[in-house]
């Protein structure tokens, strides 16, 4: 990007105070993909600007800055409405901006990207299924990061003797044999639901079941956990937190 001002369509992920009547965002656009910028909110509490920096309300954004220096939003507006999520499928929305920030590095163009976190969020938004959503947008997310699974050897490799494969990041799926499962300290999937995954993934093929749902959120975590160091995720702890007050 050179140093001339330029307009995007994006979605805020993140902002935080950065000195006086300031705010450093972070932004998902659609051709620049993401990308730091700052932008001078004021003093009043009913800033324009600062109204505007909330998530899920599409923007159109007037940035300027080099690559070499920190952007700054020039003109901000709204593009649509607010995107209303609620419950669930708001923290689903925060999970989704958690793992934009922490895993897309900045100034990399991603369109695909850009048009399935708009898709996620209109179907969270229509109160449609959040798993379903959540797994198409992680297997984008890891797509555009260079990531993907080769279900060969879940097909290859079944045998009576094989009840299942566990998956290493550097080596992926490898046999669960029968007579030595008990021994096995990785978490391991059963072979018929690693290849309804797979039909999923490669010809969009309905999952069988709940529990091969279940397998499925699993398995994307142990790969995202992976990626992300095995730092903890602050947006799960919204779900968990819930779950426990609904229960108290």
């Amino acid at each position: 990007m050179s140093n001339k001002q330029i307009e995007l369509q994006a979605f805020v992920l993140h902002a935080r105070p950065f000195q006086e009547n300031q705010q450093l965002v972070e932004l998902l656009t659609e051709h620049e993909g993401k990308m730091s910028a700052l932008v001078f909110v004021g003093q009043s509490k009913r800033s324009i600007k600062k109204g505007m920096i909330q998530p899920f309300l599409p923007l159109k954004i007037t940035i300027k800055g080099s690559d070499a220096d920190l952007k700054r939003i020039t003109q901000i507006e709204s593009a649509g409405n607010s995107l209303s999520l609620r419950k669930y499928s708001l923290y689903s929305g925060f999970y989704v901006n958690e793992l934009l920030v922490r895993l897309l590095n900045d100034d990399i163009r991603c369109e695909a990207l850009f048009s399935q976190y708009q898709l996620t969020l209109s179907a969270l938004a229509d109160g449609l299924p959040i798993a379903p959503q959540l797994r198409k947008f992680e297997l984008c997310l890891l797509a555009e990061l260079g990531v993907s699974f080769d279900f060969g050897p879940v097909f290859e490799q079944n045998n009576e003797n094989v009840v299942g494969f566990y998956h290493l990041a550097e080596h992926g799926f490898m046999p669960a044999y029968t007579y030595s499962v008990k021994n096995i300290t990785t978490k391991w999937f059963y072979t018929e639901h690693l290849q309804s995954i797979a039909a999923y993934v490669h010809h969009e093929t309905p999952l069988t079941s709940k529990v091969v749902e279940h397998t499925f959120k699993l398995l994307m975590r142990d790969v995202i956990d992976h990626l992300l160091d095995g730092k903890p995720l602050n947006s799960r702890n919204l779900f968990t937190k819930n779950k426990r007050e609904k229960h108290e």
